[in-house]
């Protein structure tokens, strides 16, 4: 591709991307494929001849597109806003074309220079402490732009940790720095970004994660407390990060106190991230919030989220730099130059060597907007906030569960996390928008933030239209489900109580077969034996029954001979055996016709005063009047 064409495609490529801005609304917000859908549309190899670049636009739109993730959407409300608008992206195209790499200032003059004098800018207009500044007569400070957050938060626990190291050295010159490793203790809140736990692990330290107060903030007691108490058990503290706007609920730390306590330890690095939050200190109402930031001996910000940058720019600033680059200064012969002594290198003030020529899109984006122009842009994010916060205290069915500050709301539905996390899966399936949970104060929150830098009081309206369509789809179909489920406990119930009835009968039984308290006295007196157990065989006065005696004496009582009267008169020609499991017992019930015998058994039925006389329990089991359901 030469100039011209350049030309053409470049048109092309503006074109595009404006087309995209412009049409966001018309794609879903979150890609509705499955992990792996790339891997089956692309070749296995890349291609060995050259392709046409229309063929490869068009797969950009039918294969990249559709699991692209669109951040920029006024529907995503997502994590904290991706800062995005066309002065950065002009400012990065001119980057990639100069394509300078500015790891010391004689590698790229123009490159460490302006970001030098843009982290001045930026730090003046947060309210930042003049020796944090790089060109405040006396200061020792300055700023630079690293990567993300995380890299200002791990550069910052190394620059801490090598402080320590050398005070620790001074003072036992014979213990192994290994040793004096082990005892180093870094705190933070448990509110604090995963990035602080990250950067532990990676500079070897222990960290005690500490409780902030009701308000998800960090109190200086409960870091005063904790810090007396390891030093205590021998260990040493050396660095606390603080956080002023927290990603989960965007809470802020009590700065103030807990540089008061930093104070009353020997070489305690304090570290503030206000990656979110630290960009709408430039507008005047909010500086309240950065009160202590004299305490800080770093501070940083990201640009890439609230400020109409692009990623990557996070913006940090240090109190004292030579503290910062001695932790990491690597001079090999071949990156010095002769400027050394009376200019800055940035490749002292990270991790990486190779820097890209960030400061120009920030530069770009302060010069294009103006103070006042990013002001306006901040303070509608929070005004947009507020309209938000306001559909949910007006639903008794949500609650808010943050102190709406900026421009995140956190809110849930009343009642369970279940509850909650359904909510949430059922809206981001949709593709209708695009939120994420936290956890605040133990419960299951669900977050909004304002992101798009074009979002309307149409947008918040539409998302929570959405939110309430979704919560009463789920609160009616937990309604019918807990009918059901009333319903099969009364079922259940219902069986419980006809096998407690069943059991109860069958004991009952049982109790008419062994116990004698409920003999029928006509068979009680035929019986011989004084105990009223059978020695030898037996008849029933009406000579329908005859009871063999049980190899050893067995209580027997009549009643049964009656439960078996019917199938007596229904058989002709053979007797009815009955033999009990649990007895040693046979009856033998014989039919009202001929026996074998040719002896005539009476009816029941003929003679009244020779039939058996009802067991007062039975008939009251048989009354009809008790018995009429059955």
């Amino acid at each position: 591709m030469d100039c011209n064409e350049f030309k053409i495609k470049g048109k092309d490529m503006i074109d595009y991307i404006c087309n995209y801005n412009e049409n966001l609304t018309t794609r879903r917000v979150t890609p509705n494929i499955e992990p792996g859908y790339l891997r089956k549309l692309l070749p296995e190899d890349a291609p060995y001849n050259p392709e046409d670049w229309d063929s490869i636009m068009a797969d950009v739109e039918a294969k990249i597109m559709p699991g692209v993730t669109h951040w920029q959407h006024p529907r995503f409300h997502a994590y904290f806003p991706s800062g995005n608008s066309f002065p950065s992206i002009l400012g990065d195209m001119l980057s990639d074309a100069i394509g300078c790499i500015g790891f010391s200032w004689a590698a790229s003059p123009a490159l460490t220079e302006l970001e030098t004098i843009v982290l001045d800018w930026l730090g003046k207009a947060i309210g930042l402490p003049d020796q944090f500044l790089a060109f405040k007569e006396g200061s020792r400070g300055g700023g630079v732009i690293q990567t993300s957050a995380s890299e200002c938060v791990l550069v910052s626990m190394l620059a801490a940790r090598a402080q320590a190291l050398k005070r620790l050295k001074q003072q036992h010159p014979f213990v192994e720095e290994g040793l004096l490793l082990s005892k180093l203790m870094a705190y933070c809140s448990r509110e604090a970004h995963s990035c602080v736990e990250k950067a532990a692990m990676i500079c070897f330290v222990k960290l005690r994660i500490l409780e902030p107060d009701e308000k998800s903030s960090l109190r200086g007691s409960t870091l005063m407390m904790a810090m007396e108490e390891d030093e205590t058990m021998g260990l040493i503290p050396f660095f606390v990060s603080t956080t002023l706007g927290t990603t989960s609920c965007c809470s802020f730390d009590n700065l103030g106190e807990i540089g008061s306590v930093c104070k009353k330890f020997a070489c305690v690095w304090l570290h503030v991230d206000g990656a979110y939050a630290g960009n709408a200190f430039i507008c005047p109402e909010l500086k309240y919030l950065l009160a202590g930031i004299e305490y800080a001996d770093s501070f940083n910000t990201n640009p890439n989220k609230w400020l109409l940058t692009n990623f990557d720019c996070s913006t940090m600033w240090v109190r004292d730099r030579i503290r910062l680059t001695s932790a990491l200064v690597v001079d090999p012969l071949y990156l010095q130059h002769g400027y050394s002594d009376a200019t800055i290198d940035y490749r002292h003030w990270g991790v990486p060597l190779s820097r890209r020529f960030r400061s120009l899109k920030l530069w770009f984006v302060l010069r294009s907007y103006g103070i006042s122009g990013l002001q306006n842009y901040i303070r509608h994010h929070i005004k947009l906030a507020k309209i938000f916060e306001s559909h949910v205290l007006k639903d008794k069915r949500f609650e808010i569960c943050n102190d709406v500050k900026l421009g995140l709301v956190c809110f849930r539905l009343k009642g369970s996390d279940k509850i909650n996390e359904k909510l949430l899966s059922n809206i981001n399936a949709s593709g209708k928008l695009h939120m994420v949970p936290a956890n605040v104060n133990d419960k299951y929150v669900i977050r909004f933030c304002v992101v798009s830098q074009h979002s309307t009081e149409a947008d918040i309206d539409f998302a929570w239209n959405v939110i309430k369509e979704f919560a009463e789809e789920l609160l009616d179909s937990q309604a019918a489900e807990k009918e059901q489920e009333l319903q099969d406990e009364v079922f259940e119930l219902l069986e419980r109580k006809k096998k407690e009835t069943l059991a109860h009968k069958r004991s009952f039984f049982v109790r008419m077969v062994s116990d004698p308290k409920i003999y029928n006295p006509s068979i009680a007196k035929a019986l011989p034996s004084t105990r009223r157990h059978l020695t030898e065989s037996a008849q029933s006065p009406d000579g329908n029954v005859t009871v063999q005696p049980p190899l050893s004496a067995s209580w027997i009582s009549w009643p049964l001979a009656f439960l078996f009267q019917g199938i007596a008169e229904d058989r002709t020609g053979s007797d009815v055996p009955i033999r009990f499991r649990h007895l040693d017992t046979k009856v033998r019930l014989k039919t009202a016709g001929k026996t074998t015998n040719d002896r005539q058994s009476p009816s029941p039925e003929g003679d009244s005063s020779r039939s058996p006389k009802r067991s007062p329990v039975l008939t009251r089991k048989l009354h009809p009047a008790q018995n009429e359901n059955r």
